[in-house]
């Protein structure tokens, strides 16, 4: 769900003063905070308000090619997206881009909580299951980037080529009607994993410190692509 391509500049996190190091840290990682919440606010009212029906019944026109043609308007979207947040120029232009990002990550997310909402015995507990093990994860790979100070931006080409190999059985599992299983969901669980790794380590060597908001929109990429599979998991152990 993540392009993986960010504009960093010559100022970067690491080489500037702690306090502005900080700064730019703390700031992430709130903007991050705040994105996780309005995603969460934003799916209960969607389903709470029945336009999560309503976007359902919109997704089961035309079968595949209506899956195809979301995947495709949620990559350009998520292109968008990440363009506005790189902005240089314009504060409300970057924030427009992290609303606009967390927006379609909650329609494209909308299926499969019906899903689960439909089939798994106890919903609540399968989205809170994989919530928690989404969160652990997340703080178990941030804690060995920060910890550690370690580079990994030699992960961005490799991530580059998985993300289009495992787009490419996305879309022939749309088109041929096949499922992808439970052994292609754990790997995406690493493949997002390792997109967080990528993503902390921008985050304390690649972005500049005006660049918080574009850095909390890749965090929550990643953290998205990771709750997915998770709770793909979750969803067909349950059923």
């Amino acid at each position: 769900m993540n392009t993986y391509e960010t504009t960093f500049g010559n100022n970067s996190a690491a080489n500037a003063l702690p306090e502005q190091r900080a700064r730019f840290i703390r700031n992430t990682y709130l903007h991050l905070a705040v994105a996780i919440l309005a995603f969460v606010g934003l799916e209960t009212y969607l389903f709470a308000s029945g336009i999560a029906n309503s976007i359902i019944s919109v997704f089961s026109l035309g079968g595949g090619m209506s899956w195809l043609l979301v995947l495709g308007a949620f990559m350009g979207v998520s292109m968008l997206a990440s363009w506005w947040a790189n902005s240089q120029t314009s504060k409300a232009m970057q924030y427009a881009g992290l609303g606009l990002y967390v927006v379609a990550e909650a329609i494209i997310f909308i299926p499969l909580l019906f899903k689960i909402a439909v089939f798994s015995s106890n919903p609540a507990d399968v989205i809170m299951k994989a919530g928690i093990i989404t969160l652990g994860l997340f703080l178990g790979i941030t804690s060995v980037v920060f910890l550690t100070r370690s580079d990994f931006s030699f992960l961005g080409p490799i991530l580059a080529i998985g993300g289009f190999v495992a787009l490419g059985f996305i879309v022939a599992s749309i088109l041929f009607g096949f499922s992808l299983g439970s052994v292609f969901a754990f790997i995406m669980v690493a493949f997002a994993g390792t997109a967080i790794l990528y993503e902390t380590s921008n985050v304390l060597h690649r972005y500049n410190t005006n660049q918080h908001v574009a850095a909390s929109l890749t965090l929550f990429a990643s953290i998205a692509l990771l709750f997915w599979y998770i709770l793909s998991i979750f969803g067909s152990s349950d059923d």
